[in-house]
């Protein structure tokens, strides 16, 4: 658990550089894509109500995401505000009430959808079949330097 812990402030250490001149409070959303490897998710921290959640289309768990982020917010609060704040005001949230993925390939694809549909406060109303046309839609939209 030491080398645990120890990586996890070397973590933060490095990260903080990044976020030096943003204020992560100030946001009502924050997407983080999560790589696993060989597979995508995300994470999403909701400052307007103190939730983190994971978001997995192969409906997979990841507990140490969650509190890493909510660790991380944790520490950014104590840089950032010079105050303390209670790490258990966060509730963490693994979702499993989402489109499930049916192949091996579509992950990237889910893991941005679901982040347009979080950022918008839409329900989920998307399955597999529907990969090939977001596909396409986002290859348009990349092209064309506009969001549908």
């Amino acid at each position: 658990t030491w080398v645990l812990g120890s990586l996890r402030k070397q973590w933060y250490q490095r990260r903080v550089r990044g976020t030096r001149k943003v204020d992560l409070f100030a946001m009502d959303l924050i997407m983080i894509p999560i790589h696993l490897g060989m597979h995508w998710c995300l994470a999403v921290i909701d400052n307007r109500n103190t939730t983190i959640t994971y978001y997995d289309s192969l409906l997979g768990d990841n507990h140490q995401c969650t509190a890493s982020l909510r660790d991380y917010m944790v520490a950014e609060h104590l840089a950032k505000k010079k105050t303390p704040m209670n790490a258990s005001s966060w509730k963490l949230v693994i979702e499993k009430d989402l489109p499930e993925q049916l192949n091996g390939c579509d992950c990237g694809v889910f893991a941005c959808k679901y982040a347009e549909y979080v950022s918008q406060d839409r329900p989920f109303d998307f399955d597999q079949s529907d990969m090939p046309y977001f596909r396409r839609r986002m290859i348009w939209e990349i092209i064309n330097k506009t969001l549908l």
